[in-house]
């Protein structure tokens, strides 16, 4: 990954293409990438949806080798939904591919004008950009169809759906799985707006030729990802929870702590939680003929994903999510898991974050525009978002702006972002990470769940305040390194409870790059990124004062624990104090 592919869609006489070497981003991928040429290159004070504004994509450092775990690909800009930098990732094969290419990244910058619609065709020999009206306001789903028609099967799609299109704060770049189904999302903080904005409706990354990018030290690359490939295999998380029951065998899980957030969180037990668990979900997929196990893209060894099948045994929509089954699950009261994974499959289709749309529905209910529990009222209120219609604008909008339309007063965003399935009132640690991570509400960027409920990496009481703090800074730095290198998140399970597999991790990028990094090294780069995200929403104009949660998690106690949400100001003022 030598290059990097800057495209002006806003030049004179029509979209330009032009090729860079890496230069100081030589070495790095992912969000490592992203993050670093968003808060040097785009003014912080655009308006995200404006020419000034920046869609960065990048492989990891490891995308695109016989490294196991390593297909996330990293998709920054500074976020319409949240007005902050963001960094939103995805698996399928888009990263293997553009990292076989040889790009350590494609940049997308200006705006055109006018209203035709581009694709853009990346291979080892050219960047083309074509117009192609005839993909207008198609959704994701017939939009790859259509695609594979003229480009077959053996390349990679990003695409956005009619949502990304319409510039919707809640729309998602969709990337496509070993199936070519558009089912891996980079979902948050509204970066298909931002394609949109660009008027790119699609990217096609085709690698015919080329091989697997080799390692300087081949023979050691091999050994080190064996013992990272054993180590995930023999951790009870990635090992067995995981394949086996996807990541929604947490429902269950958070369900008996008491932090599954239920009905606009208003309790953090579901009384349905057990038909939706993830028990319950393989179960189904299996007796219909799905799968309970697959992954989103090759060289996957936790196998966390799977396909579900509708009551006639006809292929739906991926396996639902944890994020996905609480969002439109037991957020919305509705527990029934063919009303959660048709609005999966909508999602997709129309090219939408699960999370920011289960969590806005939440709040429609609350407004009375349907009951909790209406599966068919959740249905019909994400069809006008497909529709563009101005409730399905406002919904796609977001939890914070339909909140606020609506006039519902209790509403769970941080930096307008919606806060995901775990409560931050008996789950301390994920609430430190909720107010002070750099994108908005985000349990990814430090998963303190890990620690707090399922005892990974050590054991911090989530119902006390003491080790949070801690927990939430560690488990930030560490994630914005592993986001830098294309791994999946889920890796941290395995490498925080055996130094042995850390080790590998390790040994893997030295092998790869004939580096001599050691641990140190890799939270450096962790700091490195946060540092210039930091940065970036400083000139912004956020402060301290944006580091909270909304302010009833503070006063209002949820059971089953009766607790509320006890950092203080000054504790998570210094989450970034290292």
């Amino acid at each position: 990954m030598d290059k990097i592919v800057r495209i002006d869609m806003g030049a004179e006489g029509g979209p330009k293409v032009s090729f860079e070497p890496v230069g100081e981003y030589a070495g790095l991928g992912g969000r490592a990438v992203t993050s670093l040429i968003i808060s040097k290159e785009v003014n912080p004070l655009c308006h995200p949806l404006g020419d000034e504004n920046k869609l960065v994509i990048a492989p990891g450092m490891l995308s695109g080798t016989s490294g196991a775990m390593s297909g996330r690909l990293s998709v920054g800009c500074k976020s319409p939904l949240t007005g902050t930098i963001k960094e939103s990732n995805a698996g399928g094969q888009a990263a293997q591919v553009l990292a076989r290419i040889g790009y350590a990244a494609i940049i997308l910058e200006g705006k055109p004008k006018g209203d035709d619609l581009y694709k853009i065709i990346v291979t080892p020999d050219d960047v083309k950009v074509e117009i192609d009206n005839s993909l207008k306001m198609l959704n994701n789903y017939p939009l790859i169809e259509k695609l594979r028609a003229q480009y077959g099967d053996k390349v990679a799609y990003m695409s956005i759906g009619s949502a990304g299109e319409r510039l919707m704060l809640a729309s998602s770049i969709a990337c496509t799985d070993p199936e070519l189904r558009p089912t891996r999302h980079c979902g948050r903080g509204g970066v298909g707006a931002v394609m949109g904005s660009k008027r790119v409706k699609a990217i096609i990354l085709d690698d015919a030729g080329r091989k697997q990018r080799a390692p300087k030290n081949p023979d050691a690359f091999r050994d080190a990802n064996r013992i990272f490939v054993e180590g995930l295999r023999k951790h009870p998380v990635t090992g067995e929870g995981l394949p086996a029951y996807g990541t929604n065998v947490l429902t269950n899980v958070l369900n008996e702590a008491g932090g599954y957030p239920t009905r606009n969180f208003t309790s953090g037990v579901f009384e349905g939680g057990a038909k939706l668990s993830g028990e319950s979900l393989a179960e189904m997929e299996t007796r219909r003929g799905g799968k309970a196990t697959h992954g989103c893209h090759r060289g996957c060894v936790i196998q966390c994903s799977g396909i579900f099948n509708d009551k006639d045994g006809n292929y739906l929509t991926k396996q639902p999510e944890y994020e996905t089954v609480w969002a439109h699950g037991g957020h919305c009261g509705i527990d029934d898991l063919d009303t959660v994974a048709k609005l999966d499959y909508m999602d997709d289709n129309f090219g939408l974050d699960t999370i920011e749309m289960g969590v806005t529905i939440g709040i429609a209910m609350q407004a009375g525009l349907a009951e909790f529990g209406d599966s068919e009222g959740a249905i019909r209120l994400l069809e006008e978002v497909g529709k563009g219609t101005p409730l399905g604008r406002t919904l796609g909008s977001g939890a914070g702006i339909t909140g606020k339309v609506f006039g519902v007063e209790k509403v769970p965003v941080v930096k307008n972002q919606a806060i995901p399935a775990y409560d931050p009132r008996p789950i301390q640690g994920i609430g430190v990470t909720y107010a002070t991570t750099t994108m908005g509400a985000d349990h990814t960027a430090g998963y303190a769940i890990a620690t707090n409920i399922l005892k990974v990496g050590g054991d911090v009481d989530p119902l006390k305040t003491e080790g949070q703090i801690e927990l939430s800074r560690n488990l930030q730095i560490a994630t914005a390194a592993i986001d830098s290198t294309g791994m999946c998140l889920f890796i941290a399970f395995a490498i925080l409870d055996q130094p042995e597999t850390f080790q590998a991790y390790i040994d893997m990028l030295n092998a790869f790059y004939g580096t001599e990094l050691t641990a140190d090294d890799v939270v450096e780069l962790g700091k490195k990124v946060l540092t210039a995200e930091r940065d970036f929403n400083k000139r912004a104009g956020f402060t301290s004062a944006d580091d909270r949660l909304p302010r009833y998690f503070y006063t209002d106690p949820i059971a089953p624990h009766n607790q509320t949400f006890s950092m203080s100001d000054e504790e998570l003022d210094g989450v970034y104090n290292w």
